[in-house]
């Protein structure tokens, strides 16, 4: 059956008309067949590109507009500034977070590999070097994922308000320990349930307090005080000091971040990476190969089970292992402002937030976006753009303006800007 706007209908109409109004006619017609359709095309937003399980697809540098040369010098840059730290991994702890108080490492650590990247453009990788499909610690781009777990648990309804306090929404919490070879009167004044929010102090601080590093959270978990991480100040003062209001001042510490892995934890009422895999992981395609690792003391009875809590990082040893590709699709899913194919796997809400800085540090949303305000912390990229960072250095750099991924693993950190201003060289002609 023809269509009512068809030039066939619009034909039965006219066909009496005197000639003098045929010119009309066609006019009309025009109107009603070509222009909608052509106009129809101009506004069709183009599908973005995804990578399916197992199979990202390569297309060379020129088919997205690259200029391949000025890539491979951006290649060997990265290449030629590797991270000076060992690449025995637990040797760099010692040299680095194991020299702090309680610095020793309760996590499992692996040596690492050669230095490794990757490039996407328009969803298609068009450069790589290293190892790609190696697991490798992410450090602190370990964050980015705990922190995107608490997002799904506000999606969920788990958590009502970001803004509400932690302290209301936590159950008792048990340690899971092996019965100790000692007498149980040596252990009558230690407490059998932890209470991480019980303190006065701690009982102010809210869930977007912690996602921000802002809490000033007070106390020990998994025998690291809050003060031993990058400790500041006088060492007769770390006990001491004056407590900050939560949210007034920003803090990176991975005690506090460790904090959150527990209350995320005993929100879900389950081990966290099996959130991440069946919420996010496995919908993005990624590998089976990346594991999410807490400490050998960082265990609780959950429901009648022993669950490790993940920590947010190797300051310790332990956090994410995975490899180069799966941090790609984890930095892609960002760049699609949480969308995959047909699924909005985070919502707009939650990446709106996580984008959103505070006055605390206009260059931080929630962990562990970093954010390029003012073009602080890239001065080659554009203000937009921004990175999920880790010691290493572990970069996955996220750029909408320009609709490009780079990955880049073992590189100095002072090298990362040159780095993304080559590649962003590579785009001119």
């Amino acid at each position: 059956m023809a269509d009512k706007a068809s030039p066939f209908r619009i034909a039965a109409i006219v066909r009496d008309l005197p000639y003098r109004n045929w010119t009309l006619y066609i006019g009309l017609l025009l109107c009603l067949t070509v222009q909608p359709e052509a106009s129809a095309q101009r506004k069709r937003p183009a599908t973005p590109y995804y990578p399916e399980a197992g199979n990202w697809e390569k297309r060379t540098p020129e088919s997205q507009g690259l200029n391949a040369a000025r890539l491979q010098e951006a290649i060997r840059f990265a290449q030629e500034n590797e991270a000076k730290a060992p690449r025995n991994l637990r040797e760099a702890h010692y040299q680095g977070f194991g020299k702090e108080p309680f610095g020793d490492a309760i996590g499992p650590f692996k040596d690492r590999g050669e230095p490794t990247g990757l490039i996407i453009k328009g969803g298609y990788i068009v450069a790589e070097w290293g190892n790609p499909e190696e697991v490798n610690l992410t450090y602190s781009v370990s964050k980015s994922f705990l922190s995107t777990v608490v997002g799904l648990a506000w999606q969920q309804g788990l958590i009502r308000r970001l803004e509400d306090r932690v302290h209301p929404y936590m159950a008792p919490i048990i340690p899971y320990t092996l019965a100790p070879a000692v007498n149980k009167a040596d252990l009558l004044d230690q407490p059998e349930v932890l209470e991480p929010f019980a303190s006065p102090h701690n009982q102010k601080i809210t869930w977007d307090h912690l996602l921000r590093q802002t809490s000033d959270w007070e106390g020990t978990l998994w025998g690291k005080p809050d003060w031993a991480d990058r400790p500041q100040g006088e060492a007769t003062s770390w006990r001491t000091r004056p407590r900050n209001e939560p949210g007034s001042v920003y803090k990176y510490n991975d005690v506090r971040v460790n904090v959150l892995a527990l209350a995320a934890t005993n929100l879900w009422r389950r081990p966290l990476p099996l959130v991440l895999k069946e919420k996010v992981m496995d919908p993005i395609g990624a590998s089976g190969s990346w594991r999410w690792l807490g400490y050998e003391n960082s265990w609780i009875v959950l429901d009648g089970q022993p669950v490790q809590v993940v920590s947010g990082g190797a300051h310790w040893g332990g956090g994410m292992f995975i490899s180069a590709l799966d941090q790609a699709r984890f930095g892609y899913l960002t760049l699609r402002r949480g969308r995959w194919k047909e699924q909005q796997l985070l919502s707009e809400a939650w990446m709106a937030h996580a984008l959103t800085p505070t006055s605390a540090n206009t260059g931080y949303g929630v962990m562990n976006y970093f954010l390029n305000t003012d073009k602080k912390q890239f001065p080659s990229a554009p203000e937009s753009a921004f990175a999920h960072l880790g010691a290493g250095t572990n970069m996955v750099y996220v750029d909408r303006e320009n609709d490009l991924i780079i990955v880049a693993r073992w590189i100095e950190n002072s090298a990362l800007d040159g780095l993304i201003a080559r590649v962003l060289q590579s785009l001119q002609p």
